[in-house]
């Protein structure tokens, strides 16, 4: 799959690009599972809500599940994301955040790349993140909140490197845009919220200024993210890195699947 000139130069003016139903319900309903399986994997890839027993993310699930390491992989999104940033990439980061039902916490208005640049020496922005739908997302349900065009700027703030690289998981709190700079870049590029059914895509820039409410509704809202980055690109950390299921180490160039992850899982189990 390739993008039309007008995706790309829509990803690259508004910082991101939505692909609606890309992924089957079957294939949904794979990921889904294998999610479910991985959820229940003890170690410190969990992460719960605060206070509570609820999953509020699992990191680096492609390391452990055959559906998503062949996801990462598949002609429908390595190969966008291989047109938008260089042939040569690899999984940075891979994280389920998933906001329960009646209740899954919001994420405070950050841009990613300064988390990364702080916590892990990443040179430059060369990243691209794909966020996959788990679940249908509605105004309802906790959906990502972006700020178009904010990418464009660079970084808003150089955030408290200190937190940042005290934390393994990198709260966003830690690097949230003041109330100032958040009144002032909606002011200057608006708000919107992308939509849709379980198994659509977005891409979007590691430097778009986004944020999340609080899951108040009755319906779970799963969003998987695989950020990419440029093999040229290697984290430079100052001191230890940050553990491998935060930041893989893994970092030899993906190759392009032949066929949908659903379809060569077929193969190899049949």
């Amino acid at each position: 799959m390739r993008l039309t000139q007008s995706q790309v130069d829509q990803y690259h003016d508004n910082g991101f690009l939505m692909l609606e139903s890309l992924l089957d319900a079957r294939e949904v309903e794979s990921l889904r599972a294998a999610f479910a399986r991985d959820s229940g994997v003890p170690g410190p890839q969990v992460v719960t809500e605060e206070g509570g027993t609820e999953v509020r993310a699992v990191y680096s699930s492609h390391q452990r599940q055959p559906e998503y390491a062949g996801l990462v992989r598949d002609p429908r999104i390595l190969a966008p994301v291989q047109q938008l940033l260089t042939d040569d990439v690899y999984i940075y980061q891979f994280k389920i955040n998933a906001k329960p039902a009646f209740g899954g916490d919001k994420w405070a208005w950050h841009q990613d790349y300064l988390a990364w640049r702080l916590a892990d020496g990443l040179p430059a922005p060369r990243q691209v993140n794909i966020g996959v739908f788990l679940d249908d997302v509605t105004e309802f349900n906790g959906p990502v909140i972006f700020l178009p065009g904010s990418h464009r700027g660079g970084l808003v703030r150089e955030g408290r490197a200190d937190a940042a690289k005290s934390d393994q998981h990198l709260d966003p709190d830690d690097i949230s845009l003041t109330p100032e700079q958040l009144a002032e870049h909606v002011d200057r590029h608006g708000m919107t919220s992308p939509k849709g059914p379980a198994g659509s895509v977005v891409l979007f820039s590691p430097e778009i200024v986004h944020g999340s409410a609080p899951n108040m509704s009755p319906f779970a809202r799963r969003l998987l993210i695989a950020t990419y980055n440029d093999t040229a690109n290697l984290p430079r950390p100052a001191g230890d890195p940050r553990p491998d299921y935060v930041v893989c180490r893994d970092t030899e160039p993906l190759r392009v699947l032949p066929a949908p992850f659903s379809e060569s899982l077929r193969a190899v189990t049949a």
